[in-house]
């Protein structure tokens, strides 16, 4: 019997931004990265989802030539489309982030990857941070605003633009023991790294907590999936969906920039976890459509579906 559930993961759709964090080196780059990711694990009480899709330029995967020819990360950041307010909630989110987290750290800049339109004019709001002494110069071959600081100088692009993307991918990963669950989260969380295109969010890719669409609580609009819980197996008697055998259950998030590469970083990381000690099952959280209409089926032989 195979160990991949006959499932789908149902993901929807968000409005996402891409940008390029560089800086002189790995330690100032990974400083900030973190923290312009920091506390953006889940759409339910973050103002957005946000993580490393890969490091790039020197010390990178090689895949990208960085404009500064410095050290630099490709970061997305994801707010769902179904929120009625998510072009400002995107731009608030890049702005605060990109101004206390990137801007504050020593030796960085920031650079646009998404050429669209519309677009944020991220950089002009950043540069008045200038107080008058910012200004546009030719840094390689774009103009890019430069500002004074203490430190020296920080540069960002002007332009920031923003697309149609995919939030909420997942995998879910019964384990033996708590141990046999996280070996295989982590295992798979590896994989979607190496996947371009795509980020996970939780700390170490890896989410304890999987959740369900809606609570018994009238303000919360998601909360613990009780019937998932291994500790409520008896206290559920026969509503509980834990397989015989299961003592642990982990779960990665994939967000990217569409449907296909959210699904090929899924098969990557079924493929990467599945000879783990101690699995006993890989599936997904569904929920009937309710949450979005962007299903990965688990199973290589059934499309990845989303509406027009």
């Amino acid at each position: 019997m195979s160990k991949v559930e006959d499932t789908y993961a149902e993901a929807f759709k968000s409005l996402y931004a891409e940008v390029l964090i560089t800086a002189r080196d790995h330690k100032w780059l990974e400083y900030a990265v973190n923290a312009a990711t920091g506390h953006a694990s889940s759409t339910i009480m973050c103002d957005c989802e946000a993580g490393v899709d890969r490091f790039v330029g020197p010390g990178g995967d090689g895949s990208f030539d960085t404009p500064d020819g410095r050290p630099g990360a490709i970061v997305q950041f994801h707010v769902p489309r179904f929120r009625k307010d998510r072009v400002q909630a995107l731009e608030k989110a890049l702005l605060s982030r990109i101004s206390q987290n990137v801007l504050t750290c020593p030796t960085t800049a920031c650079f646009n990857l998404l050429d669209t339109e519309p677009y944020f004019k991220l950089g002009r709001k950043v540069a008045y941070f200038g107080d008058g002494y910012e200004k546009i110069e030719e840094r390689g071959d774009r103009k890019m605003w430069v500002l004074p600081t203490m430190g020296g100088e920080f540069t960002i692009d002007r332009r920031f633009g923003y697309a149609d993307g995919i939030m909420g991918g997942n995998l879910w990963f019964m384990g033996e023991t708590e141990d046999a669950a996280i070996e295989a989260a982590e295992a798979a969380a590896h994989a979607v790294e190496a996947t371009s295109g795509v980020i996970t969010t939780f700390p170490g890719g890896v989410a304890a907590s999987a959740s369900k669409a809606g609570s018994r609580y009238s303000f919360l609009f998601a909360s613990t999936y009780e019937q998932y819980c291994p500790t409520l197996q008896d206290e559920l008697g026969d509503e509980s969906l834990v397989p015989a055998g299961v003592k642990s259950i982990m779960e990665i998030i994939i967000n990217g920039r569409d449907l296909d590469t959210v699904a090929e970083a899924t098969y990557n990381a079924i493929d990467a976890c599945i000879d783990t000690p101690g699995l006993v099952k890989v599936s997904a959280g569904n929920y009937g459509g309710r949450l979005g209409k962007s299903f990965i089926y688990l199973h290589r032989n059934e499309q990845a579906s989303s509406p027009a």
